[in-house]
């Protein structure tokens, strides 16, 4: 199984593409260096095919056109002894067929050399129901993706795992850089995925470049796309849109399988799942959850807040000291307390940066940085909540 190199970025690619199709034979252009990188499914195929005829086309009308205009001003200048033509417009034969000749060698161009191979392209692009052997949906979020298998139940968050000492230069960074996730999409082999996309606060762009696919995930909207991966291996992208302060940190990988091993994968998501649901009901120690919660606040809120709860205020303000953490967890009744430090996390603020959780972390997550937030950072209030508290929380109302 292969790990897909980094890929160069969009403009360099394309240009060194452009000559690459100019200047050496079609079976070369999968090796060379700053090409784009090699397609793994029918779209990507599509797309550099089309993309390489194109520039061929493009290359030889400007090297005609340049040529011509060229060879124009050295014979016809006026140093030679060259009369200037006097004339206002169109209105001789000759004339007239410099200007309808080149029109149409171009309508012939646009339309059947290039538009002819386009409009299969994108209707092909845009056809993701038929034949369709499963459905994944796709979901943006700052600064993390979430992933359900309708079929089969599978739901998981994914967020980038480049550790924050590489991004502060404490470290040297590795081999995938920012390109690289806790939890890895997979996907089998040979099989038409049909991929739905939205989002949850604002626009973010779901990008594999070995896929041949970028679709915006817009918040309020169902999008689509497909892919159909024809080689096993590990394939990375990242939300190409600018969805906010660290819109570099969300990355996309994508690890294909043989459909036993991808069918493995599925019943041991499916058993950590179950665990994870038992874990809600049993009473859990308060160094337990902190353990957890480190873990938890590290992936899904040090990017905001800071890995020491410092943040970067106004806009993400700091946890250590903070009044809403500090604040009591729930009502005398046990109730959901309004703007809460539980309230906060399980349902955000509205008109802030502070997403919701409680539609993406578990009830055992949201209950352990709950508590490693009120007992880290520079907190120590000493309490806890518990996940089955969690769990009867999330029916009440913000």
């Amino acid at each position: 199984m292969k790990t897909t190199p980094r890929f160069a970025r969009p403009h360099p690619a394309a240009a060194a593409g452009t000559f690459a199709a100019l200047l050496a034979p079609a079976t070369a252009l999968a090796d060379y260096t700053w090409n784009f990188p090699p397609p793994v499914t029918p779209i990507a195929r599509d797309t550099l095919k089309i993309h390489n005829e194109f520039m061929i086309i493009i290359g030889v009308l400007f090297t005609v056109v340049f040529a011509i205009m060229i060879y124009s001003m050295i014979k016809h200048r006026k140093s030679v002894g060259h009369p200037p033509a006097k004339f206002s417009g169109p209105t001789g034969t000759v004339q007239w067929i410099w200007a309808l000749v080149p029109f149409a060698i171009l309508l012939f161009i646009d339309f059947v050399l290039m538009g002819i191979p386009a409009y299969h392209a994108v209707v092909e692009m845009e056809d993701t129901k038929t034949k369709a052997d499963m459905v994944l949906k796709v979901t943006g979020m700052q600064w993390k993706w979430q992933y359900e298998y309708p079929e089969s139940g599978v739901k998981f968050v994914s967020t980038m795992s480049t550790p924050r000492a590489q991004i502060a230069n404490e470290e040297a960074k590795g081999e995938h850089y920012l390109l690289e996730v806790d939890h890895e999409v997979v996907l089998p082999v040979g099989r038409k995925v049909r991929i739905l996309l939205t989002a949850t606060d604002v626009i973010h762009t779901w990008w594999v470049p070995q896929f041949g696919v970028k679709r915006d995930a817009v918040p309020g909207f169902l999008r689509e796309t497909w892919v159909k991966i024809e080689e096993p291996g590990v394939y990375r992208g990242q939300c190409a849109e600018l969805c906010g302060k660290d819109h570099g940190f969300m990355p996309v990988v994508v690890r294909a399988v043989p459909e036993p091993e991808y069918a493995a994968w599925v019943e041991r998501k499916k058993n950590e799942q179950a665990a994870a649901a038992a874990g809600t009901d049993r009473t859990w120690s308060k160094d337990e959850l902190i353990a957890k919660g480190k873990d938890v606040y590290e992936a899904q809120c040090a990017a905001c807040h800071q890995s020491d709860g410092k943040g970067m205020p106004p806009a993400f303000p700091a946890l250590a000291g903070s009044k809403v953490v500090l604040g009591p967890l729930l009502s005398p009744a046990g109730k959901l307390l309004r703007d809460s430090h539980v309230d906060r996390v399980l349902n955000g603020k509205e008109g802030t940066a502070m997403q919701a959780f409680k539609g993406t972390l578990s009830d055992v997550e949201l209950a352990a940085v709950i508590t490693y937030e009120r007992n880290a950072l520079g907190n120590a209030l000493g309490d806890l909540i518990q996940p089955a508290q969690i769990k009867a929380l999330r029916q009440e109302a913000p």
